[in-house]
């Protein structure tokens, strides 16, 4: 069960860029999250309680993974790419196509090159590494997507 959840239900066993195909879980999350008729504020609140959740289920998880796949963060994990790319979108979760491409790219984009502190919470143990470096891209993506809202919105 835990290794199911951990590779997104199999996504993470997708040939090519299974990170990708992970974030485009978390896109899908978002945009499921919308039809909820709860205003502005209450998809944050709900989107923020979705990603705690998947957090925690994620430390668990994909440290159980990590045991059964035998690497520190395996390619195939990918509930920490789900969770940092709902990240993104948290504190705009009503988002029209533009941005949530945007968002998406600019999640990716960090997510693979790991600024500090990311590559630092590599290193935390288990899944706490693997869950933690994605939530600092997606932090960082957050802060990007809204300074580009900002700017150009």
């Amino acid at each position: 069960m835990a290794v199911w959840i951990a590779t997104g239900g199999g996504a993470g066993y997708f040939p090519v860029a299974p990170g990708t195909v992970g974030s485009l879980e978390g896109i899908v999350t978002v945009l499921l999250l919308q039809f909820l008729p709860v205003g502005r504020i209450g998809h944050s609140l709900a989107l923020g309680a979705v990603i705690a959740t998947v957090f925690a289920v994620g430390v668990w998880s994909a440290g159980r993974a990590a045991v059964f796949f035998g690497s520190q963060d395996p390619g195939r994990v990918v509930i920490d790419e789900v969770a940092g790319q709902m990240l993104t979108f948290v504190a705009q979760p009503l988002v029209g196509w533009t941005w949530l491409v945007a968002g998406f790219a600019l999640f990716r984009a960090l997510d693979i090159l790991k600024p500090f502190p990311a590559d630092g919470a590599e290193n935390l143990p288990g899944g706490w590494g693997i869950m933690t470096d994605d939530l600092v891209a997606g932090i960082y993506s957050l802060m990007a997507l809204g300074f580009l809202q900002w700017l150009f919105a």
